[in-house]
């Protein structure tokens, strides 16, 4: 079974936050709150970690994962971003959004959607995540904690502990965060499209 942590959602507990950025940085795979859902987190680079999450969501080559930072500074490194990305993210983030760009070297292959070569990136707005991102220095790999089947993401961490504590390493407790998932918006085109309308308002988005 994996370890449990109960962190308050307001002011984390260094010393928590410390151990699940040890937990990551051993190749851990963890389950974390955002501002609009629990996700699973591991290192960039961890292919075992990354094989854990397909296999827990039974994901396809197709799949965008998604680089959650601390900020734009921090993910520009990962991803092709011209002026108007620029201004349009600095606008919504920290927030519950997920920007499809074209990734950089940076990011391993494995990592890219196979034929349009993109990646995620996300700032949330919450704050044991950005604590956990700051202790990392670095972003974590992350997806949506949705099971093959659902359209919902799990939100109740007892729960979650109950259906994958097997196969996680860490379950972070930080109290109810919701159950819709990001708000989807793909950048890597001329024009901005919106791929998914979860949580973040996209009426600027509208036609």
């Amino acid at each position: 079974m994996s370890q449990f942590f109960q962190v308050h959602p307001d002011n984390p507990q260094a010393r928590l936050v410390r151990q699940a950025a040890e937990i990551v940085r051993d190749g851990g795979l963890i389950i974390y709150p955002t501002d609009s859902s629990y996700a699973l987190g591991c290192q960039i680079g961890d292919k075992a970690a990354l094989d854990r999450i397909r296999q827990i969501r039974r994901l396809g080559a197709d799949h965008n994962f998604t680089l959650v930072g601390r900020s734009l500074s921090e993910l520009s490194a990962y991803t092709k971003l011209d002026n108007r990305d620029h201004r349009l993210i600095r606008t919504l983030t920290p927030g519950p959004y997920t920007f499809i760009l074209k990734a950089t070297k940076q990011v391993p292959k494995r990592l890219m959607h196979a034929k349009r070569k993109t990646i995620g990136i996300r700032i949330p707005d919450n704050r044991i995540a950005l604590a956990l991102l700051e202790e990392l220095g670095e972003p974590l790999l992350s997806s949506t904690l949705m099971l093959p089947g659902d359209d919902t993401p799990l939100m109740d961490p007892y729960d979650i502990n109950q259906t994958l504590g097997h196969a996680v390493d860490l379950v972070i407790d930080g109290g109810y965060c919701g159950y819709e998932a990001t708000s989807v918006i793909d950048l890597h085109e001329d024009a901005a499209r919106v791929v998914r309308v979860g949580k973040g308002d996209v009426s600027l988005f509208a036609d």
